[in-house]
């Protein structure tokens, strides 16, 4: 799928319009990504803040999808881990940056060239409109180069390749 289609769908996507999340630039590379967070009535918290769970949703996919469509088809790339520190409360429109780098990737290729896994961290600020942090956002990705020649992934058990799952490894 195109950036420019995804941008479109995952801004009609439920979990996002409802909680007011918009993807306000994708980039057609697939090297960076701008998200925004208004605040209303159903994203809010009980005294007046941004919700927390919303905070973390918009940071959510997109270090994933970003490197996925970058690297392309040769890889498997998953979430692993995330978390968030809450810095200050959000009160208005906040955003996200994110911004995938060429050494960024060079540094997963080398990580991966022998067939291992990659556990990469990634991290991001949630600010305000006048560049107040309102949150840290880290997130691992699992990343892993698919082997060759119609041989089984690294890290899939005969089980895991049958249900078409991803083992643990």
């Amino acid at each position: 799928m195109s950036a420019r289609r995804l941008r479109r769908a995952m801004n009609w996507w439920p979990p996002y319009l409802f909680a007011g999340v918009r993807v306000v630039h994708l980039a057609e590379d697939w090297s960076s990504v701008r998200v925004r967070l208004r605040l209303h009535r159903f994203n809010s918290n009980y005294v007046g803040t941004h919700f927390g769970g919303s905070l973390f949703a918009m940071s959510d996919p997109f270090w994933m999808l970003l490197v996925m469509n970058r690297l392309g088809r040769d890889y498997i790339v998953w979430d692993k881990a995330g978390e968030i520190d809450f810095v200050s409360p959000g009160r208005g429109d906040v955003f996200a940056d994110f911004k995938l780098t060429e050494e960024r990737l060079e540094e997963i290729r080398e990580a991966t060239a022998d067939g291992g896994k990659a556990l990469p961290w990634f991290e991001n600020d949630v600010v305000a409109a006048d560049g107040t942090v309102v949150a840290r956002v880290r997130k691992q990705l699992y990343v892993r180069r698919k082997q060759r020649d119609g041989q089984r992934e690294p890290g899939r058990t005969d089980s895991a390749a049958a249900t078409g799952q991803q083992a643990e490894g």
